[in-house]
């Protein structure tokens, strides 16, 4: 078998997939012939020769050996220089001996293949040094050879719209992969977004012109064979790609150097910006130092609180805002100057030296300078404050103070100057003097007040406060004005006692007054009620006692004036003190409404009111006699008419018992009897007059009799009332008589039933439940005689009636109109129609009517 192929273990396992029968493919021969001539030609020029025919020039083995020292850089063996097929064979046994050296093992290759111009088993060769030299040291993420190949590839067009590398052949027919891989490291040599895929003739002579020209990477393969062949041939396709490999790793390399000078340049300016920024941070750092210590410096005190609280305020914005960011500053300085020094280190660099004053330690002994100055001026800030602070809550002091106190006196001069006690009475001067003494509690109270304000005006004096002048001259103020109030209030005092001891005496007399004068005006009073009572009096006895009691209080009258002048003495005795001590008298006396010029008025009265009682007491005495005798008139009639009127009541009763004769005869009887009685009117007419005469004299009572004109008009009313129903009863005795056919005889019996009757008291009662219907107790002769005639005669009730509708109605429960209308006149059938029910019994027919409910209605549900 005339196939080669290279040691599977060491670099050829990519070659498990070559099917080596397809080197028989003409296409693909012949496009390994251009390729490998080509690769060959990119080595063998740099030894100043080429080949033109592969299997040709290779054959003496002259070239090979030259084409193998190129390309790994060594020397091989002194080759023959003989023409003989051995010198040849010997040569090319040299090269085979090289390539094996190198770890490739050939199978089924031999130097006389290759001496007599065997084409396949010279392309073996050539694929074989390819593959160990150009392919075997590709290593990308640990992967190498022909897979590491393809993963470059992959990477690399990985960006690439329409790129999608999968092998070493038909991944790249249309020329884009190419165009992907220069564009990737050249870009400037493809404008990749005018390609098309549709256009691969024009993407691939696009990509080997660019590459020839301008990356010294000669055409290897035409478009035309890649175009027109279904998968082109992979060695080929692999050999080409790995020379694009090798060219963009070399630029790769020249990239490196030329990152590595930057790189080195770059820390240089890196460090010297360092340097700058320190320089400047340093000295920005150190001018702003020396322009604040001075301000923490300046301790100039302020006069106010207010000030002073601005500069605290102005310290605090700078402790907050502006040194925060100086302390970063330094921080950083730091930070920087050490980072600087390390990189110079580290970079082999000599260590950096700042300016004169501006080191680290320069700076650090500034900062430690600031902060003195600054805790300096805090101190001295909080000092300031605390001594202001107590300056304004001492002002404040004295100010609550001094308006509380002036507040206070608001007033007090002028009330200590009120001469409010000249008209005031005792009790008034008395609360006076409570309220004085009240007042003067009061100013002892707010002596310490006034001593406090004084001190506090003194300290403030001492602390040299600011606002001193204003505070001494309130102070003195109120000073002043408090000595004049203790001077006001002690003449106030005074005149307070004087006149309280005046007025006492003038107290004592006025409650003399008043204890003298309320008796004697009551008892003048109670004497004025008693002279003008209205006196009502009913018989002479009670009119002689009144007269008796006012005779004895006449006698009292001397002794009462007496009193009156004595009363009198007393006031006038005020008058005179009012007058010789000239006091301002405010109101009347405390103790009593009673005034002297009232006394004399009541007095008069009293005087003029006794002969006016005599007087009414002299007229009530006869009119009582006039009384006493209509009294007796009265009686004397009474007394014989009620009599008379008992008598007549007793005589009718006997007669309405012992009727004789007939009940006309009876009737005559008791209209004479009727006339007599009536005939007697005249004597109680008379009887009325003198009850007028005693109304109008308005006598109530009269011992004399026991007959009032009320009896005596009951007792005359009932009387004739008695005589007239006695009549009637007579009268409808009569028409009963008559209209039930009842015989003289039997009336007769009825009356004697009536007069006597006694039955069983079952029997009784249901005689009684009809004669006394609403159980009055009293049965009347002419009910009696309604009962007695029911009960003798032939009656009609509620069955009967119901009985008899049944016969015309053929012995049935119910009738009907028709035959109401047959048996009945006409009135009496619609009176029935119009007010019986329907029937509603189980037998009924249309238009039956109840008689049973009609019936009993008629007699009001009972049957009586």
């Amino acid at each position: 078998m005339d196939h080669y192929e290279a040691d599977e273990n060491e670099y050829m396992h990519q070659e498990d997939d070559w099917d080596r029968d397809l080197l028989l493919d003409p296409a693909w021969e012949k496009q390994q012939r251009k390729t490998f001539t080509a690769w060959c030609n990119s080595h063998l020029r740099k030894a100043g020769t080429q080949i033109e025919n592969i299997e040709e020039d290779f054959r003496d083995g002259l070239k090979l050996m030259l084409l193998l020292e190129v390309i790994s850089g060594e020397r091989l063996a002194k080759p023959e220089r003989g023409k003989m097929r051995v010198h040849k064979i010997s040569n090319v046994n040299k090269a085979l001996d090289f390539i094996a050296s190198k770890g490739v093992k050939l199978v089924f290759i031999g130097a006389e293949e290759i001496v007599d111009g065997n084409a396949k088993m010279t392309l073996g060769m050539i694929w074989t040094i390819i593959l160990r030299f150009a392919i075997q040291d590709i290593s990308v993420e640990e992967t190498s050879a022909k897979e590491g190949l393809l993963l470059w590839c992959q990477r690399k067009t990985a960006p690439y719209k329409n790129v999608n590398i999968q092998n070493f052949h038909i991944s790249w027919k249309d020329g884009l992969g190419f165009c992907a891989l220069i564009h990737r490291h050249r870009p400037e040599l493809i404008d990749y977004g005018k390609l098309r895929k549709d256009d691969p003739m024009t993407n691939l002579n696009t990509a080997f012109d660019v590459a020839e020209k301008y990356l010294d990477i000669p055409k290897m393969l035409d478009a035309e064979d890649i175009v027109g062949t279904a998968r082109p041939d992979e060695k080929a396709i692999m050999t080409y790609v790995s020379s694009f490999y090798h060219a963009f790793s070399g630029a790769q390399k020249a990239e490196t150097a030329a990152n590595r000078i930057c790189k080195v340049l770059a820390v240089n300016q890196e460090n010297e910006q360092l340097m700058e920024d320190y320089e400047k941070l340093a000295s920005d750092l150190l001018e702003w130092i020396r322009r604040t210590i001075p301000w923490l410096e300046n301790k100039t005190p302020e006069n106010t609180m207010q000030a002073m609280q601005q500069k605290l305020e102005d310290f605090r914005d700078y402790r907050r805002l502006h040194k925060p960011p100086k302390v970063q500053e330094k921080c950083q300085l730091e930070i920087n100057f050490n980072t600087l020094q390390t990189k110079l280190r580290l970079s082999n660099r000599p260590a950096f030296m700042p300016s004169e004053g501006k080191m680290v330690s320069d700076i650090s002994n500034a900062w430690v300078g600031l902060e003195g100055a600054e805790k300096g001026y805090e101190e001295w800030l909080l000092n300031e404050i605390r001594r202001l602070e107590r300056l304004d809550h001492l002002a404040e002091k004295f100010r609550q103070k001094a308006a509380i106190h002036e507040a206070w006196t608001e007033g007090k001069e002028e009330m200590l100057q009120k001469s409010d006690y000249e008209t005031a009475s005792l009790s008034d001067i008395k609360a006076l003097l409570k309220k004085h003494e009240a007042f003067e509690s009061d100013l002892a109270a707010h002596q310490d007040r006034v001593e406090q304000i004084a001190a506090i005006a003194q300290e403030l004096n001492e602390l040299d406060y600011y606002d001193s002048p204003s505070v001494n001259t309130r102070c003195q103020h109120i000073c002043d004005q408090w000595d004049a109030l203790g001077v006001l209030s002690q003449k106030r005092s005074e005149a307070l006692q004087r006149t309280e001891k005046l007025l006492e005496t003038i107290d004592q007399l006025y409650l003399e007054f008043a204890k003298r004068a309320a008796p004697f005006n009551n008892w003048m009073e109670g004497a004025m009620e008693d002279l003008q009572d209205t006196f009502i009096v009913h018989t002479i006895e009670e009119i002689l006692g009144l007269s008796t009691a006012h005779e004895q209080f006449k006698a009292t009258l001397p002794d009462a004036d007496k009193e009156r002048q004595a009363i009198l003495g007393i006031h006038n005795e005020i008058a005179k003190i009012v007058q010789t001590y000239h006091v301002n008298m405010a109101g009347s006396n405390p103790y009593t409404t009673i005034n002297p010029q009232e006394i004399n008025t009541k007095w008069d009265k009293v005087r003029q009111l006794v002969p006016q009682r005599d007087q009414a007491l002299s007229g009530e005495h006869a009119r009582q006699q006039n009384n006493e005798r209509l009294r007796k008139q009265f009686a004397s009639q009474a007394n014989v008419i009620g009599p008379w009127m008992q008598t007549k009541m007793e005589e009718i009763g006997r007669i309405s018992i012992e009727m004789h004769g007939t009940l006309e005869d009876q009737l005559t009887h008791l209209r004479q009897y009727e006339k007599s009685i009536v005939n007697y009117k005249s004597k109680i007419d008379q009887l009325e007059g003198d009850h007028q005469l005693i109304q109008e004299a308005l006598i109530f009572d009269n011992k004399h009799t026991n007959y009032t004109m009320e009896h005596v008009r009951v007792g005359w009313e009932q009387l004739l009332t008695t005589i007239a129903r006695t009549i009637n009863e007579i009268e409808n005795q009569i028409l009963t008589r008559d209209a039930k056919g009842i015989s003289q005889e039997q009336m007769n019996e009825f009356r004697a039933s009536f007069n006597h009757f006694d039955r069983g008291e079952a029997e009784f009662a249901r005689i009684m439940s009809i004669v006394d219907p609403n159980r009055q107790g009293v049965v009347t002769f002419q009910a009696f005689i309604d009962f007695m005639s029911r009960e003798t005669a032939d009656t009609d009730t509620a069955d009967q009636v119901m009985t008899s509708f049944k016969v015309l109605a053929g012995d049935k429960n119910y009738i009907l109109a028709d035959e109401l209308r047959r048996e009945l006149p006409p009135d009496q059938a619609e009176y029935c129609i119009a007010r019986m029910a329907p029937y509603s019994g189980p037998d009924g027919v249309p238009g039956a009517l109840d008689y049973m409910s009609f019936s009993t209605a008629l007699y009001g549900e009972s049957d009586l």
